[in-house]
């Protein structure tokens, strides 16, 4: 299946994609960091086989060592969060998503977020409706 695939992956398979598109975008951030295997190794605590084994996008490779390698290059984490939400829901995730707009993609869900926040906030301290109606002959 193409990487720019409009269909939505399952769970190992969507695991797997995620794992490759990750890795494509550590070493491409590494090498523009002027970073080496090595130094991205020592500063994450991992070793320098598995870093290699993560940047070909080893499906064997833990979620945990893909996040500890983007955040030690300054990646954002949610390339790798906002796909597993939709496989904790047996939800279908758009694998192009992740290569042709996912900044659009984390602005929406930042943003859903916060609107939802804002929603369940505005309920709590808003009176019942009910309560707000005049009663008759009060």
């Amino acid at each position: 299946m193409p990487l720019q695939s409009n269909t939505g992956l399952r769970d190992p398979e969507l695991l797997e994609q995620i794992k490759l598109l990750s890795g494509k975008a550590i070493e491409e951030r590494r090498r523009h960091a002027r970073t080496t295997q090595e130094q991205l190794a020592r500063r994450t605590g991992i070793g320098t086989r598995w870093i290699r084994e993560i940047e070909a996008g080893n499906p064997r490779s833990s979620i945990d060592h893909h996040i500890k390698c983007a955040t030690a290059l300054g990646l954002p984490i949610s390339y790798l969060l906002i796909p597993l939400l939709f496989m904790e829901k047996e939800m279908n995730f758009p694998v192009a998503f992740l290569v042709d707009n996912f900044a659009g993609l984390q602005e929406r869900a930042i943003k859903c977020i916060g609107d939802f926040y804002i929603e369940t906030l505005a309920r709590q301290v808003r009176p019942d409706r009910d309560m707000t109606q005049a009663q008759p002959g009060a």
